[in-house]
């Protein structure tokens, strides 16, 4: 025990939940690891090897010593200024070496960084790992990021699961403790099924080889999850196919087994008449199988599914699981029969009875709202206005189908099928399905202008009504995701010539008189350039980012443009000083009293403020043309050669003049100078 060996911890429980295993043992590695960094136990640079499986948390941590280093411990105490009086120790003083079970005497002084005080400094002798691991556990047991918990037994512990061994192992010697009324044991307990009993670890090295030989248990998340996916690829690759399944699949299913078995099966050709996103989803969702694609996408009636069992003919195990399957497609395909015998259209009024939000009406009244939006986008996108109406009045028709009431993820997918099937226009049913893009973070956009109508006058309703009664995100505090849904917006109005103060203007109209905050449309455009800053952060610097958002664009297909003119602006020499003048013409003029008047030339009195007027009335023409023209980096290349005038007036010309209308019109001069800077972006955040 003296010496520094392996350690391992492992916690063998009932099944774990499949979504949070790799959490649950992140968490407690990281904790029982950074408590023996605490303790000296190993150096601060070790790295742990963390092992999931269903029914075990394990960690498993180099170099740990037996026995802690001797620790030098420093009490402090009074003031010395203050710890005698007449020549006797106070009572803090007194009090404070009794506390340390010494004398007065043999205290000595330290300085705290302030003032000297008395100390006490002794050296304790470093404690086992024995004394102190059961506690080490126990502390990682409670961080665990589990909200629910549950007791087993008798006993008045708890955790995620029931826990019914606990092995403390240091090199090849059992570490003695207790951690949920279990006594640790060198003992554990390998695969519920192929397993011939239980599997004694004879050193902490060998866990893992151990388990997998004895066990039939692969006690790696990370090594299962490659395996899984080394295996499903083989067998694809056998039926000339491609999986079909996101990364969190592949993870649900590792968290699923101990020993995996891929088995591929098949189910009946009759249901891939179903439309394959409602056959996928219940294959991946309902039943964790991988379904398979051929080489044009297209959904094959052969899947593959990964067994938590090994046997020599796996004819059972893929019967039941077909079996179990095909009453599932049954369902699907009995749901989507049945929702063909009602068009789209003929579901309309069952909306009503749909609420959306009991201040805002029902889904029935959205659509109507919907239609009116995104048929005004469509006309302000040069398409057409009648399909966009139609498309935002049956965006939400399929919430009512016996198959989205079943698979919620399907709507959409299903009104665009249902909607083809009706005879509808095919850039209709696409819109209805393309609306609810982008979905995510780095999710597609929707395709064509009459789906990008319908998908802003969906966001754009959500954020201006939910915003307009009040119900503002706060913090970490976002119930309706108007964050994500103005990051939407805000994607699809940097692709396309649109005026967003506009937009909102025309879905707030769309609303009942009264019904929203009179201030809804300023405070969600605020709110958008507020996300647009952020969503912008990744590619540009914050002070141009500034410059350019100080201006409160609405038309945002323009700001990538106005974005890379600053930054090229900020690359030019004269940029530095015209930045830091415009900097202190802004701080003048807001100390300006009173309107300022027009610029007259009549009351200059010093050549340089004649030489600044007359550079900014020749250069002003040449500006607005180039800004008009979308030339935003030639307009402001324009002003640096306003360096030279700008730079002779603030060195020879007292602006705040005694003389009241001079002063009046040398701050109308430099009202005009700003704006003439301002008219691409706000300069003078680009001061240092």
């Amino acid at each position: 025990m003296t010496q520094t060996a392996t350690l391992l911890i492992e916690l063998l429980t009932e099944e774990l939940p499949p979504k949070a295993l790799e959490k649950l043992a992140a968490s407690f590695a990281d904790t029982i690891t950074d408590e023996l960094k605490k303790l000296q136990f190993v150096a601060a640079d070790v790295a742990a090897n963390v092992y999931a499986s269903p029914r075990r948390l394990a960690v498993q941590i180099p170099a740990v010593a037996g026995i802690q280093p001797d620790q030098h411990i420093v009490r402090r105490g009074p003031a010395v200024a203050a710890g005698m009086k007449d020549g006797q120790p106070t009572p803090a003083l007194a009090g404070f070496a009794r506390s340390c079970g010494v004398e007065v005497s043999q205290l000595t002084t330290a300085h705290d960084g302030k003032q000297d005080v008395y100390a006490y400094e002794s050296t304790k002798a470093g404690e086992s790992l024995g004394a102190v691991l059961a506690g080490i556990v126990t502390t990682a047991l409670k961080k665990l990021p589990a909200p629910k918990l549950m007791r087993w037994g008798d006993l008045d512990v708890q955790f995620v699961r029931p826990v019914h061994g606990l092995v403390m192992l240091h090199g090849d010697a059992q570490i003695d403790g207790e951690v949920l009324g279990l006594q640790s044991r060198t003992i554990t307990r390998g695969h519920r099924f192929l397993s011939s009993g239980d599997v004694a670890i004879a050193n902490a090295d060998a866990y893992a080889r151990t388990l997998a030989e004895e066990g039939k248990v692969i006690a790696s998340f990370s090594a299962r999850r490659e395996l899984i996916g080394h295996k499903l690829a083989e067998a694809a690759a056998r039926l000339g196919a491609t999986i079909a399944a996101p990364d969190a699949l592949f993870d649900e299913v590792t968290a699923l087994v101990e020993w995996p078995v891929v088995l591929e099966a098949g189910f009946e050709a009759e249901f891939l008449g179903v439309p394959q996103e409602c056959l996928i989803l219940t294959m991946q969702q309902n039943q964790k199988y991988f379904p398979l694609l051929d080489a044009q996408g297209k959904l094959i009636n052969r899947f593959l599914l990964v067994s938590n069992l090994e046997t020599a003919d796996p004819r059972y195990i893929v019967g039941g699981n077909e079996r179990v399957l095909r009453a599932r497609l049954s369902d699907a395909k009995f749901f989507y029969e049945q929702d063909q015998k009602q068009r789209l259209d003929s579901r309309l009024p069952r909306l009503e009875h749909v609420v959306y939000h009991n201040k805002i009406g029902n889904q029935l009244e959205r659509v109507t709202r919907l239609s009116s939006i995104a048929a005004g986008i469509a006309h302000a996108l040069g398409a057409d206005s009648s399909l966009a109406g139609r498309a935002g009045y049956l965006a939400k028709a399929d919430l009512v189908t016996d198959m989205v009431g079943e698979f919620p993820e399907l709507q959409g997918i299903m009104g665009r099928y249902y909607a083809r099937l009706d005879g509808e226009d095919d850039v209709v049913a696409d819109a209805i399905e393309g609306h609810y893009h982008p979905r995510f973070a780095g999710d597609s956009l929707p395709q064509g202008a009459i789906a990008t109508a319908v998908a802003l006058a969906d966001k754009l309703e959500t954020i201006v009504g939910i915003w307009g009664i009040g119900l503002i995100p706060t913090g970490d505090k976002d119930p309706f995701a108007l964050r994500r849904a103005a990051l939407g917006v805000l994607r699809m109005v940097l692709e396309a010539p649109l005026d967003l103060k506009a937009l909102l203007n025309t879905t707030a109209a769309a609303f009942p008189a009264g019904l929203l905050s009179a201030s809804v449309v300023d405070e969600v455009h605020t709110f958008c350039l507020e996300r647009l800053k952020n969503y912008l952060a990744a590619d540009y610097k914050s002070d141009e980012i500034d410059a350019v958002l100080a201006q409160a664009p609405s038309v945002l297909n323009e700001v990538p443009a106005v974005l890379a003119a600053v930054a090229a602006f900020k690359a030019l020499p004269e940029a530095a000083a015209l930045a830091a003048a415009n900097k202190r013409v802004k701080n003048i003029l807001k100390k300006a009293e009173g309107e300022i008047a027009a610029v007259s030339p009549a009351l200059f009195a010093e050549d340089a403020e004649r030489a600044l007027f007359a550079a900014v009335e020749t250069l002003a023409p040449a500006v607005d043309a180039q800004f008009a023209a979308h030339d935003f980096a030639g307009a402001l290349t324009q002003l640096a050669s306003l360096r030279a005038p700008v730079d002779a007036f603030f060195d020879g010309v007292m602006v705040m003049a005694d003389d009241l209308a001079v002063r009046g019109n040398r701050i109308a001069l430099l009202a005009r100078l700003a704006a003439l800077f301002n008219r691409v972006a706000d300069i003078s955040l680009l001061a240092e």
